[in-house]
């Protein structure tokens, strides 16, 4: 065999491998229900903020950690703990994406979140209608 055609099967191998290996540790979409049920498993949780609840962040005590509640879209509420700084417009947000895994005790521990916020078209477009 020529040294060529063992590269491009090296490469072939290593590509098959890195796609197997991402596929493997990609999370999937989830209701608070199934995260909470398998602790540990990472999971994109789609929700609302509970405005009932209060939002805590302590920058004085630990910059990186915003808790919050959150209604997923069946109903359940739970209590999350983000790993990052409060983003702005939170309390403003429609709809939120959790990207974390639930723990031991019941609660979510998100390391990342996408919020969707009301569009300022989107309040334009109401008050002329």
């Amino acid at each position: 065999m020529k040294r060529s055609h063992i590269i491009a099967i090296v490469i072939i191998a290593v590509s098959i491998g890195a796609l197997v290996g991402s596929l493997y540790d990609s999370s999937t979409y989830a209701d608070l229900d199934q995260a909470l049920a398998h602790p540990g498993k990472e999971y994109h949780v789609v929700g609302t903020l509970d405005r009932s609840q209060e939002i805590v962040y302590e920058p004085s005590l630990n910059a990186s950690l915003t808790t919050f509640s959150m209604r997923d879209l069946e109903g359940k509420t739970c209590k999350v703990h983000l790993n990052k700084a409060k983003p702005q417009d939170l309390e403003r947000s429609e709809r939120l994406v959790l990207i974390g895994k639930a723990n031991e005790q019941g609660e979510f521990e998100a390391r990342d979140m996408l919020m969707k916020c009301p569009s300022k078209y989107n309040e334009e477009n109401r008050v002329e209608g």
